[in-house]
């Protein structure tokens, strides 16, 4: 077979439909897409195989898991009623918000016809959700105290940075400047993530917000295991969490559905800090506008909000520290001692 202008590749492919080209690749794995094959062996997908990708790519928005996706495909009504009760809630959650938004309009609409002018704090705050807001705070050591700020705050914020840049101090300075964030540090690990089992045990809402993520997690390929529960508790509790190495004691089909779960968020929801160095964690490819991402550079200059794009400032950086230990060895020999 030869590729025409009817077909297209992977990477075409994934940003006509707004999706990664792993995610194509998970499609494909999971029997639910079958691009054709080109002469020389790449994968094309023709109009046929776009209408199923275009399929699966809404269904997925509509928060359905891949396992729930496959028996939609099939005809297979089983498991849709939970799945669109959680949809009619997100929602519903947002037709409350767009009517207290539309309120504060008519509010600020009655005030101008009185004469009295909105302030811009006033109007910022009609973008919904945390977007609307951000933060500044002095930055701690081996910043200085610094003046630092960051906004909008996203639904989704990953910090990576290399060791030694100073990432874990970012990390629990927000943790202490975000109102009311927590958090949830590799202690959660200890004693099988006994702590974690204990709130569950004295929380039966919280129990069942967990198990609900896990069995999303679980059809989308996890393993359950006592690091993932011991994650799931911190981050199904309520208000923002900031997270220490969120793939700890993962495994990467687990991390993948784990950000795959995290997406699935409204963008209203409150806002998650993730400390990473996966690349399952963080595909650069696959960064939305609900995401934002705050690298720690090696040398100690303040941290700084970098775009998901090659040729970005600080890109290049991020990518590095996103490759594999043996990719960052070679990476890090130059003219010089290598540095971490």
């Amino acid at each position: 077979m030869t590729t025409s202008a009817r077909f297209l590749n992977a990477s075409e492919a994934a940003r006509r439909l707004g999706v990664s080209a792993k995610a194509l690749r998970l499609y494909e794995q999971r029997g639910l897409l079958a691009p054709v094959r080109s002469a020389a062996g790449w994968r094309a997908y023709g109009p046929g195989e776009m209408e199923r990708a275009a399929e699966i790519a809404a269904l997925r928005a509509l928060g359905f898991s891949l396992a729930q996706v496959a028996r939609v495909l099939q005809g297979d009504p089983q498991g849709l009623e939970p799945a669109l009760a959680a949809h009619q809630a997100v929602l519903e959650g947002r037709l409350r918000q767009l009517a207290g938004t539309i309120e504060r309009v008519h509010g600020l609409r009655a005030d101008l016809a009185r004469g009295r002018a909105p302030t811009a704090g006033e109007l910022a705050r009609l973008v919904p959700g945390p977007l609307g807001s951000g933060i500044a705070f002095d930055l701690p050591w081996p910043w200085g105290g610094e003046r630092f700020e960051l906004g909008p705050i996203r639904p989704l914020t990953y910090i990576i940075g290399p060791l030694g840049s100073g990432k874990t101090r970012l990390a629990l300075r927000l943790a202490e400047v975000v109102p009311g964030a927590a958090f949830l540090g590799l202690d959660r690990l200890d004693d099988g993530g006994a702590a974690a089992k204990a709130r569950l045990d004295a929380d039966p809402d919280l129990r069942a917000r967990v198990d609900r993520a896990l069995a999303w997690l679980v059809e989308d390929g996890a393993t359950v295991s006592d690091a993932l529960v011991a994650l799931l508790a911190g981050l199904e509790a309520e208000g923002p969490v900031v997270v220490d190495m969120v793939e700890q004691g993962l495994d990467q089909p687990t991390q993948e559905a784990l950000i795959a779960h995290l997406r699935r968020r409204g963008p209203a929801e409150t806002p998650l800090f993730l400390m990473t160095r996966s690349c399952a964690i963080l595909d650069l490819a696959a960064v939305g506008p609900d995401e934002a991402i705050l690298l720690c550079p090696a040398n100690h200059t303040p941290p700084s909000t970098v775009a998901p794009w090659p040729g970005a400032p600080g890109y290049e950086a991020v990518a590095t520290c996103l490759a594999t230990p043996e990719a960052r060895a070679r990476l890090s020999q130059g003219p010089g001692p290598a540095t971490s």
